[in-house]
């Protein structure tokens, strides 16, 4: 896919849905088949107190990569823990093969609605000419670790 191609988001995203179309047995969608048929981790599982895995902070199927939340956890407004997590984001998906232009989709989480506007001003651009599409919502009691912000992501491989 080439950095700010069109269509390539959204030829990306109209294969993960018509492959999920196809799980569920409608048969008129053309489906892209993943690479392999088991996830692969592609980072050091988060554990608990118990040394047992919670989850992980990402995983790779097919040609999707999934990248578990980021949180900025120091003090701080929201325009610096957003960049923050961006950045983190960024690293992420270079470190696995991806790219902030090749992002599908984001989910931001905000600590309080009111970092909207001022979340948006540092989030616009970085994504590229052809931003992923978004979900944003405010958490009720806070992002966890005190994070003002916390985004994740779904993006295409190589």
């Amino acid at each position: 896919m080439k950095k700010n191609e069109p269509n390539s988001r959204r030829k990306a995203l109209k294969g993960v849905l018509a492959a999920s179309v196809v799980g569920l047995g409608v048969s008129h969608v053309n489906a892209a088949t993943p690479k392999e048929s088991k996830p692969n981790k592609i980072a050091s599982s988060i554990t608990t107190q118990d040394d047992v895995p919670l989850f992980s902070g990402g995983v790779a199927y097919g040609n999707l990569l999934f990248i578990a939340g980021k949180g900025a956890h120091f003090d701080g407004d929201i325009a610096a823990h957003t960049d923050h997590v961006l950045k983190e984001l960024e690293k992420e998906l270079v470190k696995n093969g991806s790219s902030m232009d090749k992002v599908l989709k984001v989910n931001v989480y905000l600590a309080d609605l009111a970092d909207y506007h001022a979340m948006n001003k540092v989030y616009r651009g970085r994504f590229g000419e052809n931003p992923p599409v978004r979900t944003t919502v405010a958490t009720y009691g806070g992002v966890p670790g005190d994070s003002l912000v916390e985004i994740d992501c779904i993006a295409a491989l190589d």
